[in-house]
């Protein structure tokens, strides 16, 4: 079975970042191994929270595990608790990796044109470095402005869109995705591009705010990947994936805390995954 380490924070309540990265992949037939930089009561949408820091525990884990012998055929970052955490993850990246792993990289830096409060200003150029060592990053539009140095524009055009995945390829990965590009009226979606290629995957837009779809895009595309699927096809699922369990969570009224109901949604993920998802 194949391995992957999650580099992100864990939340006791609310399904974001390890809460919905570890049971997605895991769904892929992936295991799935939990590293938090930051310890939540509950995520940050809520009014009020309790976060404990884990900068310090990150070295001791990474030697520990190395210690082991414990290698890893993916390593996937999501939120970075603060910009010092960067350079820690960096160097953990290089002593987690296995042979001709995959690093996968979720820019969590901010949504809506807005960076996320406690993000410092120096985030985005340390986030930029992290990026050039990645193979597949994976920010939504406002990241994807901000990773490029360009100005951020709420309704880009598809030929926008391929120029921003461009400039994302441009830093050092060989693949990257925008989540939240817009296909035709009335859908959203997200483009992806190998280098040489286009793809795209566009399903109808939503009237839902909800915490944790990036997360959750960003771990069933991994988990697609991981399970063998193309850069397109994996694509495709994630966002057929996220969409469903978008759908599952439109009538729930605690959705703005607790986040998007994809368990619900597994199953479909699961025959996506195995070429069976079309009915």
């Amino acid at each position: 079975m194949k391995r992957i380490a999650t580099i992100q924070d864990l939340s006791c309540v609310g399904k974001c970042s390890l809460a919905a990265a570890i049971p997605v992949i895991s769904a892929a037939g992936v295991e799935c191994c939990g590293i938090p930089t930051a310890l939540l009561s509950n995520h940050t949408g809520f009014s009020s929270f309790y976060i404990r820091d884990l900068t310090d525990e990150l070295e001791p884990i990474a030697a520990q595990l190395k210690k082991l012998g414990v290698s890893f055929d993916a390593v996937y970052t999501g939120y970075i608790a603060n910009s010092g955490q960067m350079d820690i993850i960096s160097g953990l990246i290089d002593r987690l990796r296995g042979e001709d792993a995959l690093i996968f990289i979720d820019p969590v830096m901010g949504d809506n044109g807005r960076l996320y409060p406690a993000i410092t200003p120096d985030y985005a150029e340390k986030m930029r470095r992290l990026c050039a060592k990645a193979d597949i990053v994976v920010p939504n539009l406002t990241e994807a402005y901000l990773l490029t140095g360009r100005e951020y524009d709420p309704s880009p055009s598809p030929d926008d869109i391929r120029e921003l995945l461009r400039g994302l390829v441009a830093l050092g990965p060989s693949r990257a995705v925008i989540t939240g590009a817009f296909g035709k009226p009335g859908e959203t979606g997200a483009m992806g591009y190998d280098g040489s290629c286009f793809c795209g995957e566009f399903t109808p837009r939503e009237d839902l705010s909800c915490s944790g779809t990036g997360d959750l895009f960003a771990s069933a595309l991994l988990g697609a990947i991981m399970r063998g699927q193309d850069f397109a096809a994996a694509v495709s699922t994630a966002v057929r994936f996220t969409y469903e369990a978008v759908r599952r969570t439109i009538g729930d009224p605690s959705r703005r805390d607790y986040g998007v109901n994809f368990e619900q949604a597994l199953p479909l993920y699961i025959k996506l995954l195995d070429g069976d998802g079309n009915g």
